[in-house]
Order: structure tokens, then C-alpha cells, then sequence
């Protein structure tokens, strides 16, 4: 149904589609007719920083920023669905338009800006959806915070997301809120995660349930950078990094109508760069911190070379634009092929 329904709406604003697409899913779920849009995959279970998930394919944040449709999500057969980037306040993001389509080569620049509604907001969303699968929220600061103060924003996201999330996802890797990359350099890096980490602690102490927190990074990051981040994560103790956000390269799109728009470009064309982190990033953490995959997924064999390049969960965001809700059972069947030979051998 979505290679009939793509033309159309690639017709239309990204976003405008982007809405529509949502209101569809919503319509189709409350009305029973979810199987006509996707069938889920059976499960493959696997179970990472405590959580066992129904499968190793998940939404990454950014698609539902204020997890305002997890029951039409949750029928497509995700694994797991992690909704934000969200804020303290609400703000109205970058100034339209701020998304746009490189259809030559799967691929997708956005500018947003961290639009959202709100934590409080999302929370109401959260508690009102009946969703009970595996939720990550993806916290951020709102962009008039100074990077001086961003740690008191993520420490107020922190506290009304934790009873009602399965994990946190800190977000500092977006190229669309200045400044805010600057949290990764080391020194930063070390504060910022020394008190998110003494929080989340005290948090699992009061709600009796140690929630994991994930950092998101960015692929553009020099070889130095990333082995003084994995020094941080090593010694501080985060439970999980997620690799990686979009990037401010546009070499692979120079040329195309919209290659010059500023903001992070997604897609196909990161696919290389965000899997070579990844790999990277698992080497330096030896092991010792699990990895989720994102970037560039837009087939099952991707999804497939995540997993062998250290990832134990990936998440897909622009694939689904270009592929739509197939692609989730796809990705779910390449890993299990892949782990059936593995066993095999």
C-alpha cells in the first residue's frame, strides 16, 4: 500500500506529509485496519541494558516528538519506540520551511530545531496512549539555555520522564540547536554526564527501578574526539550509546536542489559514516556498553551490518520514508537470518 501511496505524498511539504502519514496510522489502528498497512514480524527477542525487547528493530526519536502516536506506531511490529527529542518548555522549532527531500539519494535534511509541545506535554501523551511496550524518551535543552545551564533542562526532563520511561536517551548530537554539540567535548562531557548520571541514581533509589540512560552522538566527530567520549562513558557508567544522530556533511548530496540546506542530513548517505562510528565506538567500549545503530537503514541488509558492526539494537527514522512500515519486518527477518548462521557455524 505505501509504494501506491508514496507518490502522493511526496507531492506534498515534508512535514505536511509527515502529519497526514501519522493521522492515517492513527485512523487505521483505532479502526482495526493496522494489518492493511503493516503486518509485524514475528518476535526476536533480545535483551540489552536489562530490558528484553520483542525485537531488535526500533523508531528513532524524532518522528514522534510528543508521543502523540503510540498506539498507531506500536501496530506496526517495532521492537521498541523512542519518542522526543523533548524540553523543558515548549518551543516552536527553526523557522519553516526546515525539511526537505533528496529523493536521488534517499536521503533527508531537517533544521527542526527540537519542536516539541513540552515535557509536560509528552508525559500527559505518555500516560493517556496505554502503550506498554519498551519506550525510550530522548531529553534535550531548550535553545535559549545557555550550554552553562543545559544540565539543569536535561536534570528537569530527567525527573518528569523517569516513572515513565524504559530508558533515557540523552540527546547533546544535534546539529540543529547551537551550541548544543559543544556538550561533547571531554571536559564538558565529564560534568555534564557526572550529574545526569548522580540523578538518574538517586531517581532509581526513589522509584524503586533503575531506569538505563543512553547518550545519542554525533558521526562527525575526529578520531580523538571519540576516544575521549568513550573514556567519559567508560568511567562514568553510562548504560548505552546510541550511534548516531545526523550528519553536517552534505559532500554526498553537492549538487542536488537541496544539498546546500543547512541542517543534519539523514538517510542513505549517512549510512556509512554513522556505521563506521558505530564500529569504532565498539572497539574503544570494548564490549562493555552496549550500542544501538541508526543511520542510513534502508533494507534489511543494513539493518543486518549494524548488528555485525556491534550493534544490538538499531532504530530506523528516514528508511521509513522511502520504505515505509515493510521495512520494519524486513530488518527483523535479515537479523534473524543472520543469527540463525551464526549458530549455524
Amino acid at each position: 500500500m505505501y509504494d501506491i501511496l508514496r507518490p502522493l505524498l511526496f507531492k506534498l511539504d515534508p512535514e505536511t506529509a509527515h502529519g497526514l502519514t501519522l493521522y492515517a496510522l492513527g485512523v487505521a489502528q483505532r479502526s482495526g485496519f493496522a494489518h492493511l498497512v503493516a503486518r509485524p514480524p514475528a518476535d526476536l527477542p533480545v535483551t540489552v541494558f536489562g530490558i528484553t525487547f520483542p525485537n531488535p528493530v526500533g523508531l528513532a526519536a524524532g518522528l514522534d516528538k510528543n508521543a502523540e502516536h503510540l498506539a498507531a506506531l506500536d501496530a506496526l511490529g517495532f521492537g521498541f519506540i523512542e519518542v522526543g527529542t523533548v524540553t523543558p518548555l515548549p518551543q516552536p522549532g527553526n523557522d519553516k520551511p526546515r525539511m526537505f527531500r533528496l529523493p536521488q539519494h534517499e536521503a533527508i535534511i531537517n533544521r527542526l530545531g527540537f519542536n516539541n509541545g513540552g515535557v509536560d506535554a509528552l508525559v500527559r501523551n505518555v500516560q493517556q496512549s496505554g502503550y506498554h511496550g519498551v519506550l525510550g524518551i530522548n531529553i534535550g535543552k531548550n535553545k535559549d539555555t545557555p550550554n552553562e545551564k543545559a544540565v539543569d533542562d536535561y536534570l528537569t526532563c530527567l525527573h518528569k520522564v523517569y516513572a515513565h520511561a524504559s530508558y533515557i536517551t540523552v540527546n547533546i548530537s544535534s546539529p540543529n540547536t547551537q551550541g548544543l554539540r559543544d556538550l561533547q567535548q571531554e571536559a564538558a562531557l565529564r560534568r555534564f554526564i557526572s550529574v545526569l548520571r548522580e540523578a538518574q541514581e538517586r531517581l532509581g533509589s526513589q522509584h524503586g527501578l533503575r531506569k538505563p540512560m543512553l547518550l545519542k552522538i554525533a558521526p562527525d566527530l575526529t578520531e580523538a574526539e571519540l576516544d575521549a567520549i568513550a573514556d567519559v562513558l567508560l568511567r562514568t557508567g553510562i548504560d548505552g550509546v546510541i550511534c548516531s544522530n545526523t550528519t553536517i556533511d552534505h559532500a554526498a548530496v553537492a549538487g542536488d536542489r537541496h544539498g546546500g540546506e543547512a541542517g543534519g542530513l539523514s538517510g542513505k548517505p549517512l549510512f556509512a559514516r554513522s556505521t563506521a562510528v558505530l564500529a569504532g565506538m565498539r572497539e574503544r567500549l570494548q564490549g562493555r556498553i552496549p550500542l544501538i545503530g541508526v543511520g542510513g537503514i534502508l533494507d534489511g541488509s543494513d539493518a543486518a551490518e549494524k548488528i555485525g558492526a556491534g550493534a544490538s539494537l538499531v532504530q530506523v527514522y528516514s528508511g521509513l520514508i522511502y520504505r515505509g512500515p515493510q521495512l520494519i519486518g524486513e530488518c527483523v527477518n535479515e537479523i534473524r537470518r543472520q543469527r540463525e548462521d551464526a549458530h549455524a557455524v
